[in-house]
């Protein structure tokens, strides 16, 4: 009895700049065409242009972690840079300006930061991208 070693098909490089690049943008990192979003945080199952799967990635904390840590370092530098400039302006003023900027913040950083995470993960092969092809879908015809 002889056994044959058979190995797995040697996938190719995936650079994770280009990728991030593009996930940021909110683009599937395989092939840039298809949008990774279907709603404001929710992931496609697969890119609409391309096929390639999306749904095997694990975000999880990791994208709030580092919109909270960009927004305060943003928004803390901001507060205490106007209140060395004009120690004068009203409290209404800072009442309003900060928690809209630290909301616009948020609301525009979390879905890029989630989008270049993913892509990461796409370009380093983790948490099940690291199948070769895309599935292609194949019509099955009832008996």
């Amino acid at each position: 009895m002889t056994f044959t070693a058979t190995s797995a098909p040697v996938a190719s490089t995936r650079d994770w700049w280009p990728a991030m690049k593009l996930g940021f943008g909110g683009h599937c990192p395989a092939c840039g065409e298809g949008q990774m979003f279907r709603k404001f945080l929710k992931v496609n199952d697969c890119c609409p242009a391309c096929g390639e799967e999306l749904h095997h990635h694990r975000a999880d904390d990791a994208p709030p972690y580092f919109t909270i840590l960009v927004v305060a370092h943003i928004v803390g530098a901001a507060m205490l840079f106007v209140e060395e400039r004009n120690d004068a302006i009203d409290l209404w003023i800072h009442v309003l300006v900060w928690p809209t900027l630290t909301l616009a913040l948020v609301f525009w950083l979390l879905p890029r930061f989630k989008g270049a995470l993913i892509a990461y993960q796409w370009a380093l092969r983790m948490h099940g991208f690291e199948t070769v092809p895309p599935k292609v879908l194949s019509v099955v015809k009832p008996l």
